[in-house]
């Protein structure tokens, strides 16, 4: 398989798949791609006739002290993956076809982007936001599927698709995990040994808190700070650990029947960061 590197080469692909009457999932990724990124490849054929993807490690959205340089570029391996998973045609554009020239306009977040990541990460979901319109505008497709594990993104994506009116249905597909419950992420390659032997407990951290809420508890500020310490004491860096409503990502702290809510932490081992979470309706 061979990468589409222009806008108009891609272009041309999507369209005639379409003139055949395929209809068309859009899988965005960075590339370096595992069993998680490849379960959005089958969940979009599930949707759709046709599965295009794209690999581009997005440069807005990466603060100056981030791993812009440092995040893994396999390229070759990817698209072998692609091939192998029946993916139709793979977008990977350089930055001066993403971003020609001196940029005039940018896309701003409010509300939704304070907390959580978007309070770590100024800028964050700005860049995403960015790139990921001028790939839905490429390519137009009928589906577009993200996974859970970055579910902030998925939810300002949601509202970005309503509010520019982009003919497309989101899929959130579930997190995929490793066998010790670690959510698959391409920066768990940056682990060392004994980190990754820790890296699960702030899955099993979310579990508890999740169940003792679903089973009623009242205090989930105490739930949230005791699991807090005990991840703290066994080596890991808080960034955040709470419950957040789903529709406006603000942190929660009395749940309320017939609603939904997001259980979700960030968290360094190292110099590595992990994010999980847990969906909780009650």
């Amino acid at each position: 398989m061979e990468a589409q590197r222009t806008i108009a080469d891609i272009r041309d692909k999507v369209q005639s798949l379409k003139a055949k009457g395929r209809t068309v999932a859009f899988v965005p990724t960075m590339g370096a791609l595992h069993e998680g990124h490849l379960s959005l490849f089958r969940l979009a054929q599930e949707h759709a006739d046709e599965v295009v993807a794209s690999i581009y490690v997005n440069p807005e959205q990466f603060a100056p002290d981030e791993d812009f340089e440092e995040y893994p570029r396999e390229l070759e391996y990817d698209l072998e993956k692609c091939e192998q998973e029946g993916v139709a045609a793979v977008f990977a554009p350089t930055d001066e076809i993403m971003y020609p020239g001196e940029q005039f306009l940018s896309i701003e977040v409010n509300e939704l982007n304070e907390y959580m990541d978007g309070g770590s990460r100024p800028g964050f979901f700005e860049g995403i936001l960015l790139v990921v319109n001028k790939l839905f505008n490429i390519i137009e497709p009928h589906f577009a599927v993200f996974g859970q594990k970055d579910i902030q993104q998925f939810r300002i994506l949601q509202q970005m698709v309503a509010e520019f009116n982009h003919d497309m249905k989101l899929i959130m597909g579930p997190i995929k995990r490793a066998n010790d419950g670690l959510a698959l992420s391409s920066r768990n390659k940056y682990l060392d040994h004994e980190q990754r032997k820790l890296a699960p407990g702030l899955f099993r951290s979310l579990q508890y808190v999740g169940k003792q809420i679903s089973d009623g508890a009242k205090n989930v500020q105490l739930l949230l700070d005791h699991q807090k310490n005990e991840l703290e004491a066994k080596g890991f860096k808080i960034d955040y650990l709470n419950l957040f409503s789903f529709e406006k990502m603000k942190p929660v702290t009395n749940p309320e029947v017939d609603n939904k809510y997001i259980l979700a932490g960030a968290v360094y081992l190292g110099e590595t960061r992990l994010i999980d979470n847990i969906i909780i309706e009650k």
